[in-house]
């Protein structure tokens, strides 16, 4: 639903004047930690699930983090530099208001990272919303998968589900989910519309 994070990122490292180098090595161990070694916790996990403020996790990362003068990076209002880039993609936004303009149930599945959320939009766009450390499950645990298709009202084989991590996808597949990586908005919006055409014909 947003511009791709690696933008608001680069940014972010370029505004703080933080050493690239040290970013990539905590996240890419986070991340793996995260969706493919099987790691029941570690910092994503507990910042996802509600189970860390995000001052802590901003603490954690601000540690393994180093400045390109040498200096300390300062963790107070991390997670809000790092995301101050970050917009809504229009084209996703016209998807969706013409997805339930059609009559075609919507909703959000967010793994949370702290910051604010659009909420003035959901309104528009969704008919369940469910934000990660709000229930305490995060993707791609398959809890989290079912309780959106619930608040939907619908059993996984009659949802689509939309993400750009391929682990998510992988998951909702697992489950009955008819999945579709998103990579360009152009691309998703046209996969979803011959899925739904196949669906009704």
């Amino acid at each position: 639903m947003t511009n791709p994070i690696i933008e608001s990122v680069d940014a972010w490292l370029t505004a703080d004047g933080i050493e690239r180098a040290s970013y990539t090595t905590v996240m890419r161990r986070w991340v793996r930690q995260a969706y493919t070694d099987g790691a029941d916790v570690n910092p994503i996990h507990a910042l996802e699930r509600g189970e860390c403020s995000n001052a802590d996790f901003e603490r954690a990362l601000a540690r393994e983090l180093v400045r390109v003068d040498g200096g300390p990076v300062a963790s107070s209002g991390l997670l809000e530099r790092m995301f101050a880039g970050s917009r809504m993609d229009e084209r996703m936004l016209e998807l969706f208001r013409a997805l339930r303009a059609g009559g075609v149930p919507t909703g959000l599945l967010s793994n949370s990272w702290g910051f604010g959320y659009p909420r003035e939009l959901f309104g528009d766009l969704f008919d369940a919303v469910v934000i990660s450390a709000e229930v305490g499950m995060r993707k791609p645990e398959p809890r989290i998968f079912l309780h959106a298709a619930r608040l939907l009202g619908l059993p996984p084989e009659a949802c689509i589900f939309i993400d750009d991590i391929q682990a998510n996808v992988a998951a909702a597949e697992e489950l009955g989910f008819t999945g579709v990586l998103h990579a360009a908005a152009d691309g998703t919006a046209e996969r979803v519309t011959e899925l739904l055409a196949t669906a009704l014909s």
